[in-house]
């Protein structure tokens, strides 16, 4: 083969493998489109005005089913008490707080029996889920709908486990232990189930940053913007991905993920798929993939919905080691599903599951990542090179950067619209200049740090990479 022969064939190469992370790129965009399109329509047409809590207490005070609230808790030390706390406040009839302290090393346990006045208890585990020891169950002496289980380590699935088969409801609330609900969001969540014929299986609700905002007592005071520019990115991230992925995927029962940080649970499905799987790091995503694919094996009708008016507010990590250890970890998570779940893949028998949701997965959390990367790459060399031309590298821009921008902006304005949560134009601005910035950089490292994540996958190591927490502010 002469030099010249050579030289054209890797030519060739280069353009192919530039034109394959466009067409990548456009997929994913196109995609993102659609789910906007679908939410806002979903907003204006399908979604009522969401009711005054006093208004939605006294229509549903009667028909609201008791609820176990289960929050595992990890070295949570700086914001245990205020998530208690803001748990016990939360308005509903009748709801029980079971807290799972999966091990901690810091005073995490301590402090609960400090601050909650904790005696031992020998309330009995009916249901075994999880693999490790109890190792103290605790009543709060003021709080009497107040539990504690300490336990041994075994990350978050197996806490939740052990959470599930201490509840005695027919509803689960799931929650980080960081996390903080608005009062009025575990009635909201609970709603649909109280007209519900039984085939509601689980219901999620919006995340926000809390970072920021004000939090007195445990309950959310001031609604504010973040000071870090890492954490106020994250806040137009979660927009897009509340206000249009889920709306939208929800709209048409093809919801694959309740986000861990919050999500109401039927417990009895729960405990019929054994509850989570404690060897993949992304144990939300693949409880969720399990209950639709169990739900379609067995002909079983079913729905899994969204309630964007449920707002539940969660820490944001703010250096970029933590981001990169929650990006890297998520990224695994999603590749242990999809490999978990793959008969489900572009498979007729499990319908818009298997044909619209995994393969929509598929793209966005095995080809998306490396292809951006390797065109961020490509298409400029390959334009400086002179095979590529200039309008196809600023189509490539285009794509990765104004789209994405206009996408969030979009959906800003959705958010503006319909829930208003941000208290004022100012603030709007700021996270104007967030959506515009987040693209020169932000969104490049979020890519590295997925590829990371792909590389653990691959590796199948099993470390769980904390974030760091500063607390509640």
């Amino acid at each position: 083969m002469s030099s010249a022969q050579a030289l054209h064939i890797a030519a060739m190469a280069v353009m192919v493998l530039a034109w394959s992370c466009f067409l990548v790129v456009l997929a994913r965009n196109l995609v993102s489109g659609v789910q906007l399109a679908v939410a806002a329509w979903v907003f204006w047409t399908r979604i009522e005005p969401a009711p005054r809590a006093i208004d939605l207490w006294s229509r549903s005070v009667d028909l609201a089913p008791p609820i176990s609230v289960i929050a595992p808790a990890y070295n949570e030390e700086l914001s245990i008490t205020q998530s208690v706390r803001a748990l016990l406040a939360l308005e509903y009839p009748e709801h029980e707080i079971i807290v799972v302290n999966d091990g901690s090393k810091d005073a995490t346990l301590a402090t609960l029996i400090r601050d909650f006045e904790l005696e031992p208890s020998d309330r009995p585990q009916i249901a075994a889920l999880q693999r490790t020891k109890i190792l103290g169950v605790y009543r709060s002496r003021v709080h009497r709908n107040l539990l504690v289980v300490d336990k041994e380590n075994g990350r978050k699935a197996d806490a939740v486990n052990m959470g599930i088969g201490f509840a005695r409801t027919p509803l689960v609330c799931v929650i980080d232990a960081d996390s903080i609900i608005e009062t009025d969001g575990l009635l909201r969540a609970a709603e649909p189930f109280m007209t519900d014929d039984g085939s509601l299986l689980a219901v999620g609700g919006a995340i926000r940053i809390v970072n920021g905002c004000e939090v007195r007592g445990g309950s959310l005071r001031k609604i504010g913007i973040p000071r870090e520019w890492i954490a106020r990115f994250q806040v137009i991230e979660y927009f897009r991905a509340f206000l249009t992925a889920r709306v939208a995927n929800a709209h048409f029962n093809s919801l694959l993920l309740i986000s861990g940080a919050f999500g109401l649970f039927r417990r009895s499905a729960l405990v019929e798929i054994g509850g989570y799987r404690h060897d993949t790091v992304g144990e939300d995503l693949e409880l969720v993939v399990r209950l639709h694919r169990y739900s379609l094996e067995r002909n079983i009708p079913y729905r899994i919905g969204f309630v964007p008016e449920i707002v539940c507010w969660t820490e944001a990590p703010v250096s970029m080691l933590g981001l990169k250890n929650q990006r890297s970890r998520w990224q695994q998570g999603a590749l242990e599903t999809l490999e978990a779940h793959r008969g489900i893949l572009f498979n007729p028998r499990y319908g818009r599951i298997g044909m619209l949701a995994t393969p929509q997965m598929l793209v966005e959390d095995v080809i998306g990542p490396p292809a951006e990367v390797i065109g961020y790459l490509v298409v400029p060399a390959a334009w400086a090179l002179g095979l590529l031309s200039g309008q196809m590298a600023l189509a490539f821009l285009a794509l990765t950067v104004a789209f994405g921008t206009g996408l969030s902006i979009a959906t800003l304005a959705l958010e503006e619209a319909q829930l208003r949560r941000t208290p004022s134009a100012a603030d709007l601005l700021k996270i104007a200049a967030a959506a515009l910035l987040e693209n020169f950089g932000f969104r490049q490292a979020n890519l590295v740090f997925r590829l990371v994540g792909i590389k653990r996958h691959l590796k199948r190591e099993t470390g769980w990479s904390a974030v760091p927490r500063t607390g509640f502010s």
